[in-house]
């Protein structure tokens, strides 16, 4: 089965944008994507890496779920989450035509500029680049074997 066809199953939708498969399971699985910045109809696309990893995608709902979304931005200072977000949002705009005109993608991980609004994609760019703290922070949550995380990369 192709990248494309693949991360439709996973989704369980036909995905509206380019992307390319920057972390991938033990079995070759797609665990991460990286979106391009616009969708193929022109709509910006703030969200750069996108957790695709079936059940690892279930084990951070349940994180988030519990609460750890207020746990994370206590555990962590502000000046480490901006900073994550601007790192996040200067890697997707490099991606953008300086002459663009028209809507752009905003924000950093996630589409938010402060806190913290989605673990999921916190973990996407952890495990794509392995910098981002609240995705390590997050990842350190996820039950040991838990499928789809890729054994040996772990950041």
């Amino acid at each position: 089965m192709d990248d494309r066809a693949r991360v439709a199953e996973l989704l369980g939708r036909v995905p509206r944008g380019q992307f390319d498969v920057v972390v991938r399971d033990v079995t070759g699985d797609p665990v991460v994507v990286r979106n391009a910045p616009f969708l193929l109809d022109g709509t910006p696309m703030p969200t750069l890496y996108y957790l695709v990893g079936v059940e690892l995608v279930k084990a951070v709902s349940r994180i988030e779920a519990s609460g750890a979304v207020d746990e994370v931005e206590a555990a962590l200072d502000e000046n480490t989450i901006t900073e994550i977000h601007r790192r996040y949002e200067r890697e997707r705009d490099a991606e953008i035509d300086p002459s663009h005109a028209g809507p752009r993608p905003s924000g950093g991980v996630g589409g938010t500029r402060v806190g913290v609004k989605c673990l999921h994609a916190h973990v996407a760019h952890h495990l794509a680049t392995g910098d981002d703290a609240i995705g390590r922070w997050t990842l350190a949550r996820v039950p040991t074997g838990t499928l789809g995380v890729p054994v040996g990369d772990q950041p």
